[in-house]
C-alpha cells in the first residue's frame, strides 16, 4: 500500500472539494471519507484542515453550507457548489490536467 498524503500539504484541496460537491451535496466528514475512499485510501484529510478548508471555500462563496437536523442525530452541515464555486473547478480542472500531462512528459510518471 502507498503511503498517506495530507491532501492539505498536496495543493489539491479545493479542487477535490469542489469535485466532489459538485456531484452532489455533502457534509464535511461524509466529503473527508469520499476522498479516502475513491483514492484508495491514498489521499486524507485531517479534520482541522478540512474543515479550515470548507470554511474558506465558504467564504470566498464557491460553496454555500446550510445546518440539517434529524431527529436523533447530530445537527451537520451541509455543502454544495455555487455557480463562482463551478467556474473555479472548471479552471483547476484545467489547471491540474497540463499539471498532470506535464508530469507525465518530464518526469515519465504514469498513471497507477
Amino acid at each position: 500500500m502507498s503511503p498517506t498524503l495530507d491532501v492539505a500539504k498536496t495543493g489539491s484541496a479545493d479542487l477535490l472539494i469542489l469535485a466532489l460537491v459538485d456531484e452532489q451535496e455533502q457534509h464535511g466528514y461524509e466529503i473527508g471519507r469520499q476522498i479516502e475512499r475513491r483514492s484508495g485510501g491514498t489521499l486524507r484529510f485531517t479534520m482541522a484542515s478540512l474543515y479550515a478548508t470548507l470554511y474558506r471555500l465558504e467564504e470566498r462563496g464557491l460553496i454555500k453550507g446550510r445546518w440539517l437536523e434529524r431527529a436523533g442525530e447530530r445537527r451537520r452541515r451541509a455543502y454544495r457548489i455555487t455557480a463562482a464555486g463551478r467556474g473555479v473547478l472548471a479552471e483547476h480542472r484545467a489547471q491540474w490536467g497540463r499539471f498532470v500531462g506535464a508530469l507525465m512528459e518530464v518526469a515519465g510518471v504514469r498513471p497507477a
